[in-house]
């Protein structure tokens, strides 16, 4: 998700542009007063002339209904709306929800009901608290919390039916900050419906903390088959790359082995035997010209992001490693003899030496990117 000032059609293009060439295959966009609105159909000009084709989503609270009805133009752009049933309007909520799934319905435009740990529906929050106190048996408020982010949902999903979206135009998502909790919310959706469901865990944070905990719960889900759209939400360092949540994400689906996105280096941790820094300035060297070549490789080499290249520091596993991958190069570690083996799908190709190593290791490998992975 963009987190410019979508008013800033200019700023906000560039964002989406950068998110999709990531690897991004949707982006949201918050679209919140009516500066906003009337500025996506420009801000999706600017992504169409850069040749980014990439199907952005409108992320209403509060005010959509108006804003989509007032903002044609805008309906028509966005790929997809999400609402947040808790906070449609009050009083009015089914008449605001209404509205905009009709609008919806009329662009042909499937909608995700988001739900919300921090912005649940109060009222119907309230009438299924007051009912649990009335029972002989109350269950724990949190267990109840979690039921009705799931009623709120489904009953939001029902009246989109109802209004006349097809059913395979919704999606649901019932976001939570913590892990468990969202592990059991989720598995408890996917239980109720056949929807196709969209996990993230909301406020995850920043840096490791929002990465673990992301990682933690969506690999539990994803493993046990729930969940068909994901977004990792990391708070950004100030200036930081938005990007990075992207990164995440794909990292999560190929380290399950549920999609592949770049080749992937495996590198040994280092320890007495490596006191040398070379192998890890390798690996990363390596790891980043990997991901610069993956906008070209990904058009002109279909099947490279399954590559497995190895870099490894000693002779204890650096060789065995090495056999594994597709590719692989193990360094001397200390004491060792300065010599460099390079094994190409589970053979030794040549042992390397002297101070041209990262060199030549490149030039193996994009030979073997060439050879393996005919151009189109």
């Amino acid at each position: 998700m963009t987190n410019t000032d979508t008013a800033d059609a200019v700023s906000t293009a560039d964002q989406v542009i950068a998110l999709a060439r990531a690897g991004s295959q949707l982006v949201r966009v918050t679209v919140n007063n009516d500066q906003a609105a009337a500025a996506v159909p420009e801000m999706m000009r600017r992504v169409a002339g850069a040749g980014v084709d990439v199907p952005v989503i409108g992320d209403f609270h509060y005010n959509g209904h108006l804003l989509l009805a007032k903002y044609p133009e805008t309906a028509r752009a966005l790929a997809k709306y999400r609402i947040n049933p808790g906070n449609v309007g009050g009083k009015r909520r089914d008449e605001n929800f209404r509205t905009i799934v009709q609008i919806a319905v009329d662009n042909d435009r499937p909608v995700r009901v988001g739900v919300n740990w921090g912005s649940l529906d109060q009222d119907l929050l309230t009438e299924m608290m007051d009912a649990n106190a009335r029972r002989p048996d109350p269950a724990d408020a949190k267990d109840v919390y979690i039921e009705a982010m799931l009623e709120s949902a489904l009953r939001s999903a029902a009246l989109a039916e109802e209004v006349g979206l097809r059913h395979d135009q919704i999606l649901i998502s019932c976001k939570i900050s913590q892990v468990q909790d969202l592990v059991d919310a989720y598995r408890r959706l996917a239980a109720r419906c056949d929807y196709p469901l969209h996990l993230g865990l909301t406020e995850a944070g920043l840096g490791m903390k929002g990465m673990v905990a992301s990682s933690a719960a969506l690999s539990i889900l994803l493993s046990e088959g729930i969940g068909d759209t994901i977004r990792v939400s990391l708070t950004p360092r100030p200036g930081g790359d938005r990007t990075e949540e992207v990164l995440v994400a794909q990292q999560i689906l190929q380290s399950l082995g549920l999609r592949s996105f770049t080749p992937q280096v495996t590198a040994c941790p280092g320890c007495g035997r490596t006191t040398s820094t070379y192998f890890q300035k390798l690996a990363e060297d390596i790891q980043t010209y990997l991901r610069e070549q993956m906008p070209v490789w990904r058009e002109t080499h279909p099947g490279v992001e399954e590559m497995k290249v190895a870099v490894m520091g000693c002779v204890v596993n650096g060789p065995g490693e090495s056999k594994h991958a597709n590719i692989g190069i193990s360094l001397p570690g200390t004491f060792e003899e300065p010599k460099a083996p390079v094994y190409v799908d589970g053979a030794l190709l040549r042992t390397l030496k002297g101070d041209r190593i990262v060199e030549e290791f490149l030039v193996i490998l994009n030979d073997y990117v060439q050879r393996t992975y005919p151009a189109r």
